[in-house]
């Protein structure tokens, strides 16, 4: 299938009006982590959406708002209102209004004006659920039910969630979060270990199915003595993945198995928040905070490696990520640490918006074609009335990936039916 320049604009353009934009607002995506507002009355938050400005803030209730960035009224910005007595209070003027978008007081009008009653603020719905903020962005009458999946089930002491931003198009950082061959490159970060699970067998094989909720694919690797090494992701609608992470990159099991996975939401046509989730498939193994901290340092994401105050990275490319040319030549593929900035570094470093026209497409690329395709499909059958696949809670609900070493010949799809069962 060819990318024409024509068809790339129709993939990853996100604004209001946009074929991808308004696809994107017929599911519940994050809008922030719980954690930025964490109290009722804390500070409001800005939010930057598919192109929208918005102030997500938490009433005096506990109950979370998202609203226009901007008052009404003279368009004064409401970073800067007052979060008090269940509402957000402009300090321009002093309107205030509620978590719904209603305006509650308009004290500069007279004390038996009715104005106030004329003037709202655009809000949109919110749903809060591990230790996400989720909206919904579209038409009321399509709103679907809230999102439900294993690892938002897993009890707080056996998940956690984050997020880094990244400077490019929503789809080319997609497209490298389900490019499973990358990572015999890009995160080889022990050149004198051959070992290495994913380095054994670099051209690994792919296949895809199409699902009610979006599509599963299959990476097969031969890592030798009639072994196959098995990874199954899964791709939920609009821009979330799911995998297992069931064996070591040693081939060992781990001391923690797990549900990793990514949900891509675009800033705006050149910018994406990435939200990074993982849950404990075991009740015997809570995730600690000690191994929490490691592990997100480990991908180059955590609290010190970000900007302070921000969820975006100090290694970025205005110092080219901190490369170190002598550890790429003797220790790392890349020489960048932290996975997570190594993908960044590559996807960046393509453009805001990388020109899908001019590609050369391999063997290795069946999952991120079927991506395009997907969202092809979805955008056209939309515009013609179409509701889009994967909004219902019980498409997805019981849905994990998975990681195994198998004996080679294993028919993927039988193994997939015991490895990928749900616990919570």
């Amino acid at each position: 299938m060819r990318i024409t320049k024509e068809l790339n604009e129709r993939l990853t353009r996100v604004g209001p009006g946009t074929p991808m934009g308004e696809l994107f607002r017929r599911y519940w995506i994050p809008a922030c982590l719980s954690e930025e507002i964490p109290e009722p009355d804390s500070p409001q938050v800005r939010v930057r959406i598919l192109g929208e400005d918005l102030i997500a803030y938490r009433d005096s209730s506990g109950a979370v708002g998202l609203v226009d960035a901007y008052c009404p009224h003279r368009k004064a910005p409401m970073f800067f209102a007052r979060n008090e007595e269940c509402g957000l209070r402009c300090v321009y003027h002093g309107w205030k209004f509620d978590t719904l978008g209603n305006c509650v007081d308009m004290p500069t009008e007279q004390p038996d004006s009715k104005f106030r009653y004329r003037v709202t603020m655009k809000a949109y719905p919110t749903y809060e659920a591990a230790g996400i903020v989720w909206t919904y962005m579209g038409p009321q009458e399509h709103t679907p039910e809230v999102p439900d999946q294993e690892w938002m089930r897993a009890p707080a002491t056996h998940r956690r969630v984050s997020k880094s931003g990244e400077h490019c198009n929503f789809l080319q950082a997609i497209e490298g979060g389900i490019d499973t061959a990358h990572s015999s490159f890009a995160h080889n970060n022990d050149l004198e270990n051959p070992r290495l699970l994913r380095n054994l067998d670099r051209h690994p094989k792919l296949d895809v199915d199409f699902t009610d909720y979006g599509f599963r694919y299959a990476s097969l690797r031969n890592v030798g003595n009639d072994t196959t090494y098995l990874r199954i992701y899964q791709f939920l609608l609009p821009s979330q993945q799911c995998r297992g992470f069931l064996v070591g990159l040693d081939g060992k099991t781990p001391e923690m198995p797990g549900m990793y996975g990514h949900i891509w939401v675009p800033i705006d046509d050149e910018n994406v928040m990435v939200y990074n989730t993982l849950a404990s498939a075991d009740i015997d193994h809570p995730i600690s905070d000690e191994w929490w901290d490691a592990h997100e340092s480990e991908m180059g994401r955590g609290v010190p490696e970000r900007i302070p105050g921000t969820y975006w990275l100090q290694r970025n490319a205005a110092n080219d990520y901190l490369i170190d040319r002598e550890v790429q030549r003797t220790k790392t593929f890349t020489g960048i640490e932290g996975v997570n900035t190594q993908d960044y570094a590559i996807q960046e470093g393509m453009g805001a918006i990388v020109d899908r026209s001019t590609e050369a497409l391999g063997s290795t690329d069946r999952a991120v074609l079927a991506c395009r395709r997907m969202l092809l499909k979805l955008m056209d059958e939309m515009e013609t009335g179409t509701a889009p696949a994967g909004t219902e809670p019980e498409t997805y609900r019981e849905v994990r990936g998975a990681d195994a070493l198998v004996p080679t010949g294993t028919d993927w799809r039988d193994a997939a039916k015991e490895m990928t069962l749900t616990y919570w």
